[in-house]
C-alpha cells in the first residue's frame, strides 16, 4: 500500500511538487533542444555535441557551485536558480529563430549546472526533512514514482508541441515549468539543509569526496551505480536502429519500443513504493536482475510484440533499482554531507551514461544492435554477481571501529565515522531514463 505519510509534511509537499513538475519541464526541454539542434545542423557530432554541454561540462562544474550556495537559505538559492533557468530557456526559445550553436552551447550549459545544484540541494532538502523521521525511503518512492511517469509522459508531449507548434513553444513551456517549480518552492515553509556552517569553501567542495573515502560501503554503491548507469546506456542510442533495420518495426514500432519502457518503469516505481517491506539490498538486486532480463529478452526479441514485453520488463527493473540504490546510498550519508554527495551523484547520472553511449554506438557497428542488448545483459548480471560476492551489509567504515548501518528498509540515525568530520545528525539501468 501507498505510504503518503511524508506528504503530511508541508516542506516536502512542496519539494515533491517541485520536483515533478522540474523533471517534466526538464524532457520537455531536453527533447526540444535535441530537435532544435538536428534539425539546423544535421550533424550528428553537433548534436552529440549539444550532449555533452548538458551532461559533462556541468558534471565538473556543479560541485563548486554546491559547495558555494549550501550555507544560503535554500528555498531562496533554489527559487533563485529555477528563476535563472526559466530565464535561460527564454533566451534559447528567442535564439531558436536565429540559430547559432555556440550560443546554444553555453545557454545549456549554464542551465546543466543549476539543473546538478538543484536536484543535489533538492535530495538533501528531502532527507533533512526525512530521514530523522524514518521516511526517507517512502518519500524517495512518492519523487520516484512522479520521476518515471514523467519519462513515460513527458516525451509524448514534448513530439506533440513540437509537431503542433514547432521547436520555440516547446521550449517556451519548459521556461514556464522552471517558473511554476520556483513558485513552488519560493511559497514553501520549513524548507532546510543541514549543513556544516563553520567550514570554509574548501572544506564544504572536500567534503563529498572524504565521506566517499572513508565510508566503505557508500563508495561502493556509488561505483556500482556509476557501473549500473553506464551499462545500461549502452544500447540507448542503437534502439532507433534495432527497431526500424532489425526488426524491421518503423517509426510506430520505436515509439512503441519506447512507451513500453516508460510504462515498465512506473510499474517499478509503484512497486518500490508499495513494496515497503523489502530491503533496499533486495530490491536493487531485483531490480538488476529485471533489467538484465529486458536487455537479454530484446537481444534475442524475434518480434516487435516480444520486444515490447522484454522492454516493459527492463523499465520496470530501472523504476525499481535507481531510487533503491539512490535511498541505500543517502541512508548511509551524514545529513550535513548530502548536498556534497548528491552533487556527485548527480554528476555521475550525467557522465557515466556518455560512456555507455559510444560503446553501444561501437559494438552495433561492428555487429548488430543484438550485441549491444547483449553486452548490457551480461555486464548487469556480471555486476550483480560481483556486488553479491561481497554484500555491502557486511563492509566496514575504512577509518573507523564502528560498522556502516545494514540496509535497514526504514533509516536510522546514522553512526559516527571517526575518520569522517563530525556531524551533527542527508533522470539506462540504474539511471533515470
Amino acid at each position: 500500500m501507498l505510504d503518503l505519510r511524508p506528504l503530511r509534511l508541508g516542506s516536502f509537499r512542496h519539494l515533491a511538487l517541485g520536483y515533478w513538475v522540474n523533471e517534466f519541464g526538464t524532457w520537455i526541454g531536453e527533447i526540444a533542444l535535441t530537435i532544435l539542434v538536428y534539425d539546423h545542423t544535421h550533424s550528428p557530432l553537433e548534436t552529440a555535441a549539444l550532449f555533452l554541454a548538458l551532461r559533462f561540462l556541468p558534471a565538473f562544474l556543479a560541485p563548486l557551485l554546491t559547495a558555494w550556495v549550501e550555507t544560503l537559505t535554500p528555498r531562496i538559492v533554489l527559487g533563485v536558480a529555477y528563476v535563472v533557468e526559466g530565464a535561460l530557456f527564454l533566451g534559447l526559445a528567442a535564439v531558436a529563430r536565429a540559430y547559432t550553436t555556440p550560443v546554444i552551447l553555453l545557454l545549456a550549459s549554464l542551465d546543466g549546472v543549476l539543473a546538478i545544484t538543484a536536484k543535489a540541494l533538492t535530495r538533501s532538502a528531502v532527507a533533512a526533512s526525512l530521514k530523522e523521521q524514518e521516511l526517507l525511503r517512502e518519500g524517495n518512492g512518492i519523487l520516484n514514482l512522479g520521476l518515471m511517469s514523467s519519462t513515460a509522459c513527458a516525451p509524448v508531449l514534448a513530439g506533440a508541441l513540437v509537431a503542433w507548434h514547432g521547436v520555440r513553444w516547446a521550449l517556451l513551456v519548459d521556461a514556464g515549468t522552471f517558473l511554476a517549480t520556483a513558485l513552488i518552492i519560493g511559497t514553501a515553509t520549513g524548507l532546510h539543509v543541514q549543513r556544516d556552517l563553520g567550514s570554509d569553501f574548501s572544506t564544504r567542495l572536500r567534503t563529498g569526496a572524504r565521506v566517499i573515502r572513508s565510508r566503505t560501503a557508500v563508495r561502493r554503491l556509488i561505483n556500482v551505480v556509476a557501473l549500473g548507469m553506464l551499462l545500461g546506456a549502452i544500447p540507448i542510442p542503437v534502439e532507433v536502429i534495432f527497431a526500424k533495420h532489425t526488426l524491421h518495426a518503423g517509426n510506430l514500432g520505436y515509439g512503441l519500443l519506447l512507451g513500453a519502457w516508460g510504462v515498465g518503469t512506473v510499474v517499478g516505481a509503484a512497486a518500490f513504493t508499495v513494496a515497503s517491506s523489502v530491503r533496499l539490498m533486495t530490491m536493487l538486486a531485483i531490480g538488476a536482475l529485471a533489467i538484465a532480463a529486458g536487455y537479454g529478452g530484446l537481444a534475442l526479441a524475434p518480434s516487435l510484440a516480444i520486444a515490447c514485453i522484454a522492454s516493459a520488463m527492463g523499465g520496470a527493473g530501472n523504476g525499481a533499482g535507481w531510487i533503491a540504490a539512490l535511498t541505500s546510498i543517502q541512508e548511509r550519508i551524514p545529513l550535513d554531507a548530502q548536498s556534497a554527495v548528491m552533487t556527485l551523484v548527480e554528476g555521475l547520472n550525467q557522465v557515466a551514461p556518455a560512456v555507455g553511449f559510444v560503446l553501444g554506438g561501437v559494438l552495433t557497428a561492428a555487429a548488430s544492435p543484438r550485441l549491444a542488448y547483449a553486452v548490457a545483459a551480461a555486464g548487469v548480471l556480471a555486476l550483480l554477481a560481483a556486488a553479491a560476492a561481497r554484500p555491502v551489509d557486511r563492509v566496514v567504515f575504512s577509518g573507523g571501529h564502528s560498522p556502516e548501518p545494514a540496509d535497514p528498509a526504514r533509516s536510522r540515525p546514522e553512526p559516527q565515522d571517526s575518520a569522517a568530520p563530525s556531524r551533527t545528525s542527508p533522470s539506462a539501468t540504474l539511471t533515470a531514463r
